[in-house]
């Protein structure tokens, strides 16, 4: 009977401390980082340590969304870079179509 008691118990500890840890998806998403927003501050001309104290995050975050856009070519680009007027294509009637 005592290693029924014992077994119960466990489970009931075991049970509490599932129960109080987060799971760890909500962990995950607390910690995401804008790498677009990173991008944005980074090419505005700040230093490390500055884009991390402004967006809140450690230094090796905003180092490792430098390293993820490096090895994309660059792809992770401003909104207003690709808004840009010399990123449009050109209208349909224009000579630069033809």
């Amino acid at each position: 009977m005592s290693k029924m008691k014992a077994a119960v118990g466990g489970f009931a500890v075991a049970v509490m401390l599932g129960a109080m840890l987060p799971a760890s998806g909500a962990l995950a998403a607390r910690h995401k980082v804008d790498c677009s927003k990173v991008m944005d501050e980074v090419n505005s001309g700040k230093k490390t340590k500055e884009v991390a104290a402004d967006l809140h995050i450690s230094s090796s975050s905003v180092r490792r969304c430098i390293k993820k856009s490096k090895s994309a070519g660059g792809t992770m680009a401003s909104p207003a870079a690709a808004s840009s007027p010399a990123a449009a294509p050109a209208p349909a009637g224009s000579p630069a179509a033809h």
